[in-house]
């Protein structure tokens, strides 16, 4: 069963008039009006539709008390339950995944985030798909979601400097909605990494690495150092400058005490 009120909420989140959804999904403004007032359930054809000229996922149509029945888990709720189905203890999967069993139980109650490498190894551990991990959550909303805890920004303040409604950043995270080039360069610009970062593989960057030394190699698959890089990679010289002295600075006084 479709919500039709979800529908008139989206609607009206992009500031979109009834007879302009309609246009862009075309239907008529009446069978539109009466498909958000209950009275009518759409075909899966009409859900799509509607889905593409709102630029969400048609799963978000669907009764919110659903939704939520799916979302209640964490990734990490998702691994320990698969774990413990198939009888695997938290330290013979840890081994298996090739990550240490604090790590892993880190990950389990929900106090990390782990890259989708990772991720891809505990469910090749756990005989399940990536998606089974993610759920409802795509590829982008989870590593938006993942670089902004990183980070320590909550929704509001990354929706903020994106320039963006926080009910949008808390979609795009959960999977409903798959944001539009320009609203994840806005995201990206806010976060201080490239869009590109949102789009590519982690084991395409792995790919990059690999041909250097060993020492090098350490050094930038160490997520502080990702993640500091990641954030002065967009910054002017004199930027750049004042933390390099900012840094020195810190470093000469720490070595005084």
């Amino acid at each position: 069963m479709i919500d039709g009120k979800l529908i008139r909420e989206f609607r009206l989140k992009r500031n979109m008039s009834l007879q302009e959804l309609a246009r862009k999904a075309e239907l008529s403004v009446s069978y539109l009006s009466e498909i958000e007032r209950g009275k009518k359930q759409p075909s899966l054809e009409v859900v799509e539709k509607l889905a593409a000229a709102l630029n969400i996922s048609k799963n978000a149509f669907f009764d919110e008390s659903v939704t939520r029945k799916r979302d209640t888990s964490s990734v990490g709720d998702r691994i320990r339950i698969l774990r413990q189905e198939k009888g695997i203890s938290l330290s013979e999967l840890a081994e298996k995944a090739g990550i240490s069993a604090t790590y892993l139980c880190q990950i389990e109650k929900g106090h990390a985030l782990p890259s989708l490498s990772t991720l891809k190894s505990i469910a090749q551990a756990l005989n399940a798909s990536l998606q089974e991990l993610l759920a409802n959550t795509s590829h982008v909303g989870y590593k938006i979601k993942k670089i902004r805890q990183e980070r320590g920004i909550t929704q509001a303040e990354l929706a903020r400097k994106a320039g963006v409604s926080t009910g949008l950043i808390g979609q795009i995270e959960c999977g409903k909605v798959e944001p539009s080039i320009k609203t994840l360069e806005k995201i990206a610009k806010a976060l201080s990494v490239s869009p590109c970062y949102f789009v590519s593989d982690d084991d395409e960057i792995i790919s990059l690495l690999r041909p250097m030394n060993p020492e090098l190699k350490k050094l930038l698959t160490d997520q502080k150092i990702r993640s500091f890089l990641e954030m002065v990679a967009d910054c002017t010289p004199q930027e750049f400058k004042f933390i390099m002295k900012f840094i020195q600075l810190y470093k000469e006084h720490k070595s005084s005490d």
